[in-house]
C-alpha cells in the first residue's frame, strides 16, 4: 500500500510551524484513537499509526528537512526496522500522556481517576521501554572533517547486582496485590462506560514487594557509569544529532532499552570558517604581490597548496580551490575552500620607501585606478 504524505495525514501545510504540527496531533490522535472506536478497531488502530509516524517525522527538525528533500527514501536510516516505521521508533509517549490526560476529563463526573487509562499503550504491570537519554559532543573541525571516535561517560540506572532488578531482597520475592488480585488494574462501571484505573495498592505493578532489597531500596535499579563509543561521521556539523540505539536506560521487566541521542557541535577554528561543506580562509598579501601577481602558499585541512595570484589583484577578492572544502556527511562529494586575499597597507616606511611611493603616486595620476575614478564619477552624478 502506497503512502501518503506526512503533511497530509496531519492536515497541515508544508510551511506548518512546530506549535501547528503538534495541535494537528493532538485533534487527530484524541479522533482516532482506537478506544474512542470501538466499532472498527483494527482501521482505527492503523489510522492512529499512520497519524503517530507522520508526527515522528515532522515534529523532528532533522527528520523534517531530510523528508522534505528526499522523500521517503531519505528516512531508510531513520528507523530501526527494514519495514520502515516502528512503534519502537516513536519518541512522544509523554504527548500522548498529555492528550489522554485531557481526555480523562470527560469523565470526572463519575469521580473516577484515568492516571491508569491504558488503551492502546501497554500496562503499567507489564514490560516497558527504558527511556531515551540525552548527550552532548564537542569536536574540532578537522576530527569532523575525518570523522572520529568518541567516549562518552553517563551516569544511568542499571539494574541492581543485589536482587537482580527485582527489588525484592534475595530469597524474597513479589507476591500478588490483594487489592487487584494481581490485574494491575481496578475496573469501574461508569453510565455506559467500563473505565479501567491503576490500582492504588501497587501502582499498576499487579505486584508488591513485602520485603524490599537494602541495595537499591526496592526499585530494582542502581545508578552506575557507563562508557559509550560512539562513531562520528566525517563532515558531521553542529545540529547533527546521532542516535546510539539501545543505550538509555534499560527497560522494566524485560523491556527494550531506551537509545541515546547524541548532539554534535563543531568548536570554531582559528584559520577556517564554515558555510555548509564549503571553508573559508582570510589570507593577507602585500601591495607589491597584489599589483604584480604571485604564486602563495594557502593552508587547507590537508596540508599547503599553492594558489596563483593574478596582477591587480583588488582587497576582497575572493579564489575558489575546488574539492578542498568539508565532505558532505551524506556522502555527496566535497565542498570546495575559498580563499579571501586581504591585501595589507605598509606601515612604518622609511624615507626612501616613502619617497618611492610618492613617485609612484604622481607617475600614476588617475590613469591607473579604475575603482577610485568610477567611484568619484558617481559622486559626481549624486551632486549635480
Amino acid at each position: 500500500m502506497s503512502k501518503r504524505d506526512y503533511y497530509e495525514v496531519l492536515g497541515v501545510n508544508k510551511n506548518a510551524s512546530s506549535d501547528e504540527i503538534k495541535k494537528a496531533y493532538r485533534r487527530l490522535a484524541l479522533k482516532h484513537h482506537p478506544d474512542r472506536n470501538p466499532e472498527d478497531q483494527k482501521a482505527a488502530e492503523e489510522k492512529f499509526k499512520e497519524i503517530c509516524e507522520a508526527y515522528e517525522v515532522l515534529s523532528d527538525a532533522q527528520k523534517r528537512q531530510t523528508y522534505d528533500q528526499f522523500g521517503y527514501e531519505g528516512l531508510r536510516g531513520a528507523f530501526k526496522g527494514s519495514g520502515g516505521f516502528d512503534w519502537s521508533d516513536f519518541t512522544h509517549y509523554s504527548d500522548l500522556e498529555d492528550i489522554f490526560g485531557g481526555f480523562s476529563d470527560i469523565f470526572s463526573s463519575f469521580g473516577i481517576d484515568l492516571g491508569g487509562f491504558s488503551g492502546f499503550s501497554q500496562r503499567r504491570g507489564g514490560s516497558r521501554r527504558g527511556a531515551h537519554l540525552g548527550a552532548e559532543v564537542e569536536i574540532t573541525l578537522k576530527e569532523a572533517a575525518e570523522g572520529t571516535e568518541k567516549v562518552i561517560r553517563l551516569m544511568r540506572p542499571e539494574a541492581c547486582p543485589v536482587c537482580k532488578g527485582q527489588g525484592a531482597k534475595p530469597g524474597t520475592k513479589r507476591v500478588n496485590c490483594p487489592q487487584c488480585q494481581g490485574a494491575g488494574q481496578v475496573r469501574t462501571m461508569g453510565g455506559f462506560f467500563t473505565i479501567a484505573r491503576t490500582c492504588s495498592r501497587c501502582g499498576g505493578e499487579g505486584k508488591i514487594i513485602q520485603t524490599p532489597c537494602s541495595n537499591c531500596s526496592g526499585s530494582g535499579r542502581v545508578r552506575k557509569e557507563k562508557k559509550i563509543h560512539i562513531r562520528i561521521p566525517p563532515g558531521a556539523d553542529t545540529g547533527l544529532r546521532l542516535r546510539v540505539t539501545g543505550e538509555g536506560e534499560p527497560g522494566i521487566k524485560s523491556g527494550r532499552a531506551g537509545d541515546l541521542f547524541v548532539d554534535i557541535n563543531v568548536l570554531p577554528d582559528e584559520i577556517f570558517e564554515r558555510h555548509g561543506n564549503d571553508l573559508l580562509c582570510s589570507i593577507p598579501i602585500s601591495f607589491a604581490q597584489a599589483a604584480l601577481g604571485t604564486e602563495i602558499e594557502v593552508p587547507t585541512l590537508n596540508g599547503r597548496v599553492k594558489m596563483r595570484v593574478s596582477a591587480g589583484t583588488q582587497s576582497g577578492k575572493i579564489f575558489r580551490i575546488r574539492g578542498r572544502g568539508m565532505p558532505d556527511v551524506h556522502g555527496y562529494g566535497r565542498g570546495d575552500e575559498l580563499v579571501r586575499v586581504n591585501v595589507e597597507t605598509p606601515t612604518g616606511l622609511n624615507a626612501r620607501q616613502r619617497a618611492l611611493l610618492e613617485e609612484f603616486a604622481q607617475s600614476c595620476g588617475e590613469s591607473v585606478h579604475p575603482l577610485s575614478r568610477s567611484f568619484l564619477e558617481k559622486v559626481k552624478k549624486l551632486f549635480r
